[in-house]
């Protein structure tokens, strides 16, 4: 090819449409769909990492209220039937579960004290399971995109690719005017994959510790009420 000839390559394709929506309505239907897949791929990360930024948010800042109530000196007596009628979470649940389980076992005719701490702290032992459920819930998701997302883009150029290449041998002509689209929409779906994988990944880490950090919070604290429950249940035997 000449100086003239590569020129006018050049030219050509600089004038050619390259932008991101026409390299999506160029793309074959099959990475047309991978671009989809990966954009929604994408916006439901974004919606989980919003709503667990919030519910963490969220329960770090019960936790420290409700500790800052505990510890305060009130009646253990006073601030179950303030917190039994609510909807609680995080520590105020496992408090509410075991003190709910002590005056059951006190409230019968012949109270059932001689295995009541083994059944408080299999009734907190349970409520912790159910509130780290409810925290790492959908974190699973994250991991997935981001292990995933790249080698769907990676499907993406391939498949775009191998349609760049039979542009090329159906219109014998391998100027840049004619590969550049095929190789840019190729392209495109891996920067997708990108775009989708990277944030999911960070994403599920950072989740995935402060998930971890609350859950030993709350084992921390079961522990300890665990402890204050035990020693008045040796005190009425």
């Amino acid at each position: 090819m000449t100086t003239v000839e590569l020129a006018q390559s050049t030219v050509a394709a600089a004038d050619s449409d390259i932008s991101f929506f026409s390299l999506f309505l160029q793309a074959h239907i099959v990475v047309k769909l991978v671009m989809i897949g990966l954009l929604a791929a994408s916006v439901w990360c974004w919606a989980i990492i919003v709503d667990k930024w919030f519910l963490y948010l969220r329960t770090k800042r019960q936790m420290n209220r409700f500790e800052t109530v505990f510890w305060s000196g009130q009646s253990l007596e006073e601030l179950y039937k303030t917190l039994a009628n609510r909807a609680n979470h995080s520590m105020a649940a496992l408090f509410v579960a075991a003190m709910r389980e002590w005056k059951r076992s006190h409230e019968t005719a012949k109270p059932a004290i001689a295995s009541l701490q083994q059944r408080i702290d299999r009734v907190m032992d349970v409520t912790i399971a159910r509130e780290q459920e409810r925290l790492e819930s959908r974190l699973l998701v994250l991991a997935t995109v981001g292990s995933a997302a790249p080698f769907i883009g990676l499907f993406g150029t391939v498949w775009g690719i191998m349609t760049a290449f039979q542009a090329i041998a159906a219109s014998k002509n391998t100027n840049l005017a004619v590969v550049a689209p095929g190789i840019a929409e190729a392209l495109f779906a891996t920067a997708l994959g990108l775009l989708a994988a990277i944030p999911a990944v960070i994403a599920y880490n950072k989740l995935s510790s402060d998930a971890t950090r609350l859950s030993g919070r709350m084992e921390g604290f079961a522990d300890e009420f665990s402890a204050i429950l035990s020693r008045q249940i040796d005190e009425r035997m």
